[in-house]
């Protein structure tokens, strides 16, 4: 779980022209270049231990300071607000009792954006469930269900608020610290950001973030004392990615 296009070039809105002949000025008046004033956003964080933190040294909410600090720095940006909802060992299906919360609810109906970390628990479960006859199939088979509460999430933030962002960052293998050698598990991973992937492409103004390729990293440390969070690095990392996906490619309808 570098940088901000959904939310950035989005708010500074140039427009103006000037004509010129023989260098001489034009009778037509020049439109002055105007830009729009920075624009305070509200973004709402919901759900797993990678919303809630763990594993950050400053209990602050893991990724979030740090994608604070990089979109507060874009002059089209003015102060950006978080709530972050995020609970420590959520799946897909108690992520969607807990988007029926009022407290939830109208926060969403008054945010900018939407960010969800969602799905590690969801491929846990499959482990625990499978243990002792742990086989990819299952995995695979799995991935229906999954897709079908993702896709309630989504239908259900959109039904708080219709045109808001919605972005969602994929899921890394915790194991691959240990276990690199396994390339099954590599696999499932790549299987379930892409089952992600094509659930977000049937609604329009979202963005998924991947972000399994930074905790390959075997030359640092990336990872909190359990073996399986972020640490702060990592936890910097996800902002720096995220910043760098919103950059390039645009939300377009972030304003209220």
């Amino acid at each position: 779980m570098k940088k901000l296009t959904l939310l950035f070039a989005i708010f500074i809105l140039v427009s103006g022209c000037s004509v010129h002949t023989n260098n001489q000025p034009s009778k037509e008046a020049s439109v002055a270049v105007k830009q729009m004033p920075p624009k305070d956003l509200h973004i709402v964080a919901v759900g797993d231990s990678l919303t809630q933190g763990v594993g950050d040294s400053s209990n602050q909410g893991g990724y979030i300071p740090y994608l604070k600090d990089i979109m507060e720095k874009d002059k089209g940006i003015g102060t950006v607000t978080f709530d972050n909802f995020g609970e420590r060992g959520d799946r897909t299906d108690q992520l969607l009792k807990r988007l029926k919360d009022p407290k939830v609810i109208s926060k969403i109906k008054s945010s900018d954006i939407v960010m969800i970390t969602i799905g590690g628990n969801d491929v846990m479960k499959v482990f625990r469930d499978n243990f002792t006859n742990l086989k990819v199939v299952k995995f695979k088979e799995a991935i229906t269900g999954y897709q079908k509460r993702l896709d309630d999430i989504l239908k259900t933030i959109r039904e708080y608020k219709p045109n808001v962002g919605i972005v969602l960052i994929g899921i890394y293998n915790p194991f691959s610290k240990w276990f690199s050698n396994i390339k099954e598990l590599d696999q499932i991973v790549q299987d379930w950001n892409h089952s992600s992937e094509k659930t977000l492409v049937n609604y329009k103004n979202t963005q998924f973030v991947p972000i399994s390729d930074l905790f390959e990293n075997q030359h640092e440390n990336l990872f909190y004392s359990d073996d399986f969070h972020p640490n702060d690095k990592g936890y910097k990392l996800m902002a720096e990615r995220v910043g760098e996906f919103l950059l390039k490619n645009k939300l377009k309808q972030l304003r209220k």
